[in-house]
């Protein structure tokens, strides 16, 4: 998978680094190297399966749409 990142200097020095695709998905690093792999580490874990996403309640009903 191909995602876009913004990475931006921060005030404080660092690096801040987000995903607007994936919102929350936000890392940092002193340098933009460390930013970089911090940034592929968040979006790992941001798409990492979490048991309770699959837990459905007994009257829920799984549907797709079209856009």
């Amino acid at each position: 998978m191909r995602f876009k990142i913004v990475l931006e200097p921060s005030e404080e020095g660092g690096f801040t680094v987000y995903v607007p695709s994936l919102p929350g998905c936000i890392s940092e690093g002193d340098t933009e190297e460390e930013a970089l792999v911090n940034i592929q580490e968040a979006i790992e874990v941001y798409l990492e399966p979490v048991e309770d996403d699959w837990i459905l309640h007994e009257t829920a009903r799984v549907q797709e749409i079209e856009l």
